[in-house]
């Protein structure tokens, strides 16, 4: 019988731009020291290279399939380490370039969807597809969906129709300059959709020359934080070991049920139907 609780960790992630061994030995390494505990865990936005702005072939160059470099990493990091992971990667397929969601179970289950609303403002949509169906999986008791960054802004894409999820989980690269919007939608997203929420967001310097502070949270449906770290051993001269930085929280099922029963605004919800333009 599945666990009414789910063990969490969010890694807000300093990213080195462009250097995916760099950024796989940071997971491999955070992993390595992760609490024994945690059923899942949560990588920021293209968590192996950075935001991909730039030249279309160039971003092209850093792009794998589904059976590439870094989700084969992933899946054999989930089956050693008994967890999921997710967070989302640049992908290829076709000719296409997409900012691809992943959720890698410990069994070897793979699941992904695009990033549907592309950030213009950097020129994202300039060099990837957009995707149609958000990314929605059952994992040891629990219905889970997952956005990528722009996408928390527009919460028509998201509403919870009939608790069709119990976590949102959102990974980002939200640069420091404007991460207060990031942080207050995080919080609007757990209240309106009576759900938990996890966001992940990165550290480090882009290479535009932006800054990332690693904003990261779990929230509950009521709006409520309830991500804590783990004081652990001080940190080696291993620049991946960014272990100390971890967020850890445990979901409460019961406690959703209950609060959904308590308080169903769900029920109260308008009907709408989202054209797949």
């Amino acid at each position: 019988m599945p666990s009414s609780k789910l063990n969490v960790a969010l890694l807000p992630q300093e990213i080195f731009w462009g250097d995916k061994e760099a950024n796989l030995r940071t997971v491999e390494e955070t992993l390595a020291k992760l609490h024994p505990d945690t059923e899942l865990l949560v990588l920021p936005e293209t968590f192996s290279t950075g935001f991909p702005a730039g030249d279309k072939e160039d971003i092209r160059s850093l792009a794998e399939k589904n059976s590439g470099e870094t989700i084969d990493f992933l899946s054999r990091m989930a089956k050693l380490h008994n967890l999921a992971i997710c967070g989302s990667f640049i992908a290829e397929v076709g000719g296409s370039l997409y900012n691809r969601a992943f959720f890698i179970e410990p069994g070897g289950e793979q699941t992904f969807a695009e990033k549907r609303h592309l950030f213009t403002m950097a020129g994202e949509h300039k060099s990837f597809s957009r995707g149609y169906d958000r990314l929605t999986v059952r994992y040891r008791g629990w219905n889970i969906t997952m956005i990528v960054c722009y996408d928390i802004r527009f919460p028509v894409w998201i509403r919870n129709v009939e608790n069709e999820y119990d976590v949102l989980v959102a990974v980002a690269n939200w640069p420091k300059v404007r991460v207060d919007a990031w942080n207050k939608l995080l919080y609007a997203r757990a209240i309106e959709n009576e759900c938990y929420v996890l966001g992940v967001d990165c550290m480090g310097v882009d290479n535009k020359g932006f800054e990332y502070d690693g904003s990261s949270m779990a929230i509950d449906f009521k709006g409520k934080s309830i991500g804590v770290q783990i004081e652990s051993s001080p940190l080696s001269d291993n620049k991946y070991d960014q272990s100390a930085n971890v967020i850890y929280a445990t979901l409460d099922m019961d406690k959703l049920t209950a609060f959904r029963t308590k308080f169903p605004a769900w029920q109260d919800a308008d009907k709408f139907s989202i054209f797949k333009d």
